[in-house]
């Protein structure tokens, strides 16, 4: 028997959900409203519309095959019914009505439905600060959006941007008007670093660090306490400075739209999304949701989360297409899998960050690795840095993250783990990963092993270390002369700092450890820096087994501290 499905909101999900049902029940009839006047867009390439990655806005509405997403495609592609500029303004589940209102004609309407799928996204965290209505101010929520922010920029009326938060769409946004467009740019963010919850410190100082490099300026830890000006936005005010700004976007996350699902009595979470089982029912199991306005299901901790990420929409539409036709189709959760681009680098993980994993209970530590994205001997390697996040009793894989070019190669390494997550992977899961082989692409013991068996060590005690933050406090603190620091480098990389800290920077190559130990001081703290860390860690078993006490390695080396932003030679 054929159904009236009513779906609302048609930018991510809704469409997926629309045309995956038409194929399973063609004679059945969708309606899709939604009250904005463009549909089935690719939001999450809104900045590189307005860098100019992507030239015309429709780009983001087409098909591979170069037609419109619009209401004709709808209806004579796919056989759906799409109603733009189309409000929902209540759903009555006694009835299985749902009440819209055309708003260009104020017409209100009624349609009857056997299911009904909520798709109503999420909305930018509002700033509740003074001067938020000031011309200038914007945030992105939709194509329109990004239309008068582009406009903005390039009649050039934009010299100096401010764009409040550090999250996906904040560095994003930062790289496409400082790189495209040469405007002077700064972020504000009121956490004491980037991408917070998602990577590690360590990670945030390198990615904040590339930037930085390509004049994106930062200020972290900071609240915004009011826009000022006069009929535009001339200034923000934070609790620590004043800066200019022709133009400000505020990217400080976003909140679910579940108002409508409220209002009909569904089950909303205390962080305000919809509540929806595998099978993307909600409490009425005619009405479905997913995409932004949904919480699912961690696969890592089996608790609720919310992660708004336009892959899930279209993940989760699918199996809603599914199961309104009849089926069986789950969306057990996810693990968060998630990449941004950061100018020529990119930050990328899935699972949980150290951070994250200690708040949800685990006994967690963290491993960094810094190796070549493929052969060494091999042209156009490039280094890339991974993080691995460990549950210590149980030897459980929680999570990874990553910082390395903005190409495929670190991209890959995090999506192989990613797969796996959800399983439970122990760290040797890591260690013996299967990686395709090829001196053009991987190294025969891939950075993915490498990782895998750092945490091996670490967890067995074999490799005492520090991250790049660590270590610059200890050499900070140098002239305390409780630490011996030695480069296990050859002598002409060592050099340099050998000239500059006659009194602190001490020469032991790798090789020659072993002859060396009368030069080496037992009562002090020895702190071992190489290139990446692997020749370091060598030179610690060494001194370990010869009976010293308190040694350290450098994980990630000398490659970590630049990529942290710390230059020694600066020092």
């Amino acid at each position: 028997m054929s159904q009236h499905i009513v779906i609302i909101g048609a930018v991510a999900l809704g469409p997926k959900a629309a045309c995956r049902f038409k194929r399973l029940e063609p004679n059945s009839r969708v309606t899709m409203l939604d009250r904005g006047d463009i549909i089935s867009y690719g939001g999450c390439g809104i900045p590189y519309f307005i860098s100019g990655d992507v030239a015309e806005s429709t780009q983001l509405r087409t098909t591979s095959f170069h037609m419109v997403r619009d209401q004709a495609f709808f209806r004579d592609c796919k056989g759906v019914e799409a109603l733009t500029r189309t409000e929902a303004l209540a759903i009555d589940r006694n009835t299985r009505q749902v009440l819209a209102r055309d708003l260009a004609t104020g017409k209100d309407m009624v349609l009857k439905y056997d299911k009904c799928v909520i798709a109503t996204g999420a909305s930018p965290r509002r700033l509740e600060v003074p001067g938020r209505d000031l011309a200038g101010v914007h945030s992105v929520a939709d194509l329109h959006d990004a239309a008068r922010i582009k406009e903005m920029v390039q009649k050039g009326q934009v010299e100096k941007a401010v764009i409040v938060g550090a999250g996906f769409i904040g560095l994003e946004l930062a790289e496409a008007l400082a790189d495209m467009w040469g405007i002077e740019t700064t972020v504000v963010e009121i956490a004491d670093q980037i991408l917070p919850r998602f990577v590690s410190p360590g990670l945030a100082r390198m990615g904040q660090a590339h930037m930085q490099s390509k004049d994106v300026a930062f200020h972290l830890g900071e609240t915004v306490l009011r826009f000022e000006g006069e009929e535009r936005v001339a200034c923000v005010v934070t609790d620590k400075r004043r800066l200019d700004a022709d133009l400000v976007i505020v990217a400080a996350g976003v909140t679910p739209n579940s108002e409508l699902a409220r209002a009909a009595g569904l089950e909303v979470s205390q962080r305000g999304a919809i509540v929806v089982n595998a099978q993307m029912q909600t409490s009425d199991p005619l009405i479905y949701a997913g995409g932004d306005c949904v919480e699912i299901m961690s696969q890592i901790t089996r608790k609720p989360c919310y992660l708004p990420l336009g892959s899930m929409a279209n993940r989760q539409g699918r199996v809603i297409g599914t199961n309104l036709a009849g089926g069986a189709a789950r969306f057990d959760g996810a693990v968060g899998a998630f990449v941004v681009k950061l100018f020529e680098r990119s930050l990328a993980g899935a699972g949980l960050s150290l951070s994250e994993a200690r708040q949800s209970g685990f006994d967690a530590l963290s491993v960094l690795v810094v190796q070549y994205d493929r052969a060494h001997f091999f042209g156009n390697k490039e280094l890339m840095t991974l993080e691995l996040v460990v549950d210590k009793p149980t030897r459980r894989v929680l999570g990874i993250q990553g910082f390395g070019a903005a190409n495929d190669a670190m991209v890959g390494r995090i999506d192989a783990v990613a797969a796996i997550l959800k399983y439970k992977p122990l760290v040797e899961d890591v260690s013996n990963l299967e990686i395709a082989y090829s001196p053009p692409f991987a190294a025969a013991m891939d950075v993915i092993n490498t990782l895998g068996n750092v945490a091996d060590n670490v967890l067995a005690g074999k490799n005492n270390g520090l991250l790049p933050q660590e270590f610059m406090t200890l050499w900070e603190q140098r002239d305390d002369n409780t630490h011996f620091f030695i480069d296990c480098r050859e002598l002409p990389n060592a050099k340099p700092l050998l000239e500059q800290f006659p009194d602190h920077w001490h020469h032991i190559s790798q090789c020659r450890i072993t002859t060396q130990l009368d030069a080496i001081p037992r009562d002090k703290t020895v702190v071992l820096i190489c290139n990446a860390g692997g020749r370091s860690y060598e030179a610690q078993t060494v001194l370990e087994n010869q009976g010293f006490e308190k040694v350290l390695n450098l994980h990630c080396g000398m490659a970590g501290l630049k990529f942290s932003g710390h230059d020694l030679q600066e020092q």
